[in-house]
């Protein structure tokens, strides 16, 4: 409702006034949600830098020791900055990847991707949310793909899918608190699944998997009014998340359910299903928290499992379908080291803790390591017989599973992690082109601080400086300092495949050869038709029975190369 009042605000004015008045009235969770949502999606909202969100609701970032400590600085008025550690111990072997789990950019991202594809959306709102359903499966993709590398990177097995008729083996104490309602639900160890009163129940998720898996086998959706929609396509999949999610562009909500939506309110529920405890919601239950719980890598993963399901039905790519000819991929090389290491960040928690006109703010803000990594530089020389349009595809593929046995290529495919993605013109003749990694498609930097946004819009207003911001305008997407998993101190493998494909058919090609800063690999972009009219994840998102097929082809290449990870975790 409230979202409704602000977008159909016609005027700056009556959007400010509408937004102050209803602050002041309105569940602080609520308007904070509906105000994020209404900047992304409103004309009105165009080039608006909102704060992080991490510095406006910190109380979901970070651990109550912390919130706990800012409280009592305040009350005593006196400044801190206050060390913020990962949930858990030594003892419990998911801590190793806690890092990326419960990274604050991380998590923004989550959410933002949330609120720039809502489930909840309606066309009415003015415009279609373009491939919705494809992005939902790989956005989460990726999201899972990047946790197997990391626990990969940490001696960890591939994460495994949640199963209804099995224990949850992980249980998570988040060590989170609500700014207003108590604490975060803690689920201990070997947890069964048990119905969600009043809400859903363990049959009810096996019954809606088992009608989507059957679409699947069938190659066809039974929408609401009886009539058939054939999935075994290249659009298919944009159908099937909306079914999976499922979304208000779900063709048949009734039948095929809810199954994410639903799943995670199942799994955050299971540490008071029947309401005994009248416990408040779990960290499932928020995008913002969802990706602390080392269960959502799990749940993701039973999910892209039934996606995988349909990739697999789908015939493999011929040599035709992958090839470019006349474009010769002949050389892949980086230049500078891939080298990790963890950095120490400082972010704001004033808005943690309630201020008043006779006491003084104090400033208390939190410390936390996160993973970092040095820039580097991809060199491509492509060789073209004619000017040509190309898209350039960049994959990162881990090369040994947990025992250090290689990867087949088919097996190995299913978890790449798509590094960037982006258009550029070929000249005849000899190409020679480097992409720095900072430009990554699929990234996006550090929006600054509340404090730092505050400081520069005074100075534009007096006239002593441009508010140059536009990079931070959006949120979705890996942060820039995240696109390499974290790799070994010794050099973990990857295979770096890259694939020229021909960029002629896309509409936007000569404004997306300029553009560098858009995170539309995973976020698409704003109000428009997603730039790339090749599935996502092309052409690795399906079976590669025969990897001659691939290698063969020109266009295409790969090299082995090493992350190396340096310091201590």
């Amino acid at each position: 409702m409230l979202l409704d009042v602000l977008l159909n605000s016609k005027t700056w004015e009556t959007a400010i006034n509408n937004a102050a008045y209803f602050r002041e009235r309105v569940n602080e969770g609520e308007f904070v949600y509906a105000l994020y949502a209404a900047v992304i999606h409103s004309d009105l909202g165009k080039g608006i830098v909102l704060p992080p969100l991490y510095e406006v609701t910190p109380h979901l970032f970070t651990n109550s020791e912390v919130i706990q400590k800012a409280y009592t600085a305040q009350m005593t008025q006196t400044p801190g900055k206050f060390r913020m550690e990962f949930t858990g111990s030594k003892k419990n072997p998911e801590q190793r990847v806690a890092y990326f789990g419960e990274d604050i950019g991380m998590n923004v991202h989550h959410v933002t991707w949330h609120l720039d594809f809502p489930f909840w959306w309606n066309d009415a709102y003015d415009y279609h949310l373009d491939r919705k359903g494809e992005l939902f499966f790989w956005a989460h993709h990726q999201l899972t793909a990047r946790f197997d590398a990391e626990r990969l990177s940490n001696n960890l097995e591939l994460v495994d899918e949640l199963y209804w008729d099995k224990s949850i083996r992980e249980g998570f104490a988040p060590h989170t608190t609500y700014r207003y309602g108590g604490e975060f639900p803690t689920r201990p160890d070997n947890v069964k699944f048990e119905d969600v009163d009043g809400i859903i129940r363990v049959r009810d998720m096996i019954i809606h998997e088992t009608r989507i898996r059957d679409a699947i086998a069938q190659g066809f959706i039974t929408a609401a009014d009886g009539s058939t929609i054939d999935i075994r396509n290249p659009n298919g999949i944009d159908r099937l998340g909306d079914i999976v999610e499922s979304s208000s562009y779900s063709p048949n909500a009734r039948y095929y359910g809810s199954l994410h939506n639903d799943a995670h309110i199942m799994l955050g529920r299971q540490a008071d299903p029947h309401g005994k405890f009248n416990l408040p919601p779990s960290v499932m239950e928020h995008f913002e928290t969802a990706t602390r719980d080392p269960a959502f890598f799990r749940l993701h993963k039973y999910m892209d499992n039934i996606f995988k399901e349909h990739k697999d039905s789908l015939p493999p790519y011929t040599a035709g379908e992958i090839g470019f000819p006349g474009v010769h991929l002949t050389s892949v090389g980086v230049e500078g080291k891939l080298e990790t290491y963890f950095e120490d960040f400082e972010f704001d928690l004033k808005m943690a803790v309630d201020s008043s006109e006779s006491v003084n703010e104090v400033d208390v803000s939190a410390t936390v390591s996160r993973l970092n990594h040095n820039d580097f530089t991809y060199k491509f020389e492509i060789k073209s017989d004619s000017e040509e349009h190309a898209v350039v595809r960049v994959f990162l593929c881990p090369r040994r599973d947990s025992n250090g046995i290689i990867f087949t290529f088919e097996e190995g495919r299913w978890h790449c992690i798509e590094m960037d993605k982006f258009w550029t013109k070929l000249s005849a003749g000899a190409n020679v082109i480097k992409r720095k990694s900072t430009d990554s498609s699929v990234t996006v930097p550090d929006v600054p601080s509340f404090s730092t946004l505050i400081a520069e819009a005074d100075k534009a207003v007096a006239g002593s400086s441009d508010f140059d911001f536009a990079r931070y305008t959006r949120s979705c997407g890996i942060p820039n300092r995240m696109l390499l998993p974290k790799g070994s101190a010794t050099g973990m493998e990857f295979a770096l495949v890259v694939s020229v494909t021909n960029g002629e058919s896309d509409e936007q090609h000569d404004a997306l050869e300029d553009a560098t800063t858009q995170s539309h690999t995973l976020c698409g972009i704003h109000g428009e038709k997603y730039p790339d009219h090749q599935p996502m994840g092309f052409p690795l998102d399906r079976r590669i029975p025969d990897e001659r097929v691939f290698l063969s082809s020109d266009n295409n290449a790969y090299t082995i190369v090493k992350i190396y990870f340096k310091g201590e975790h």
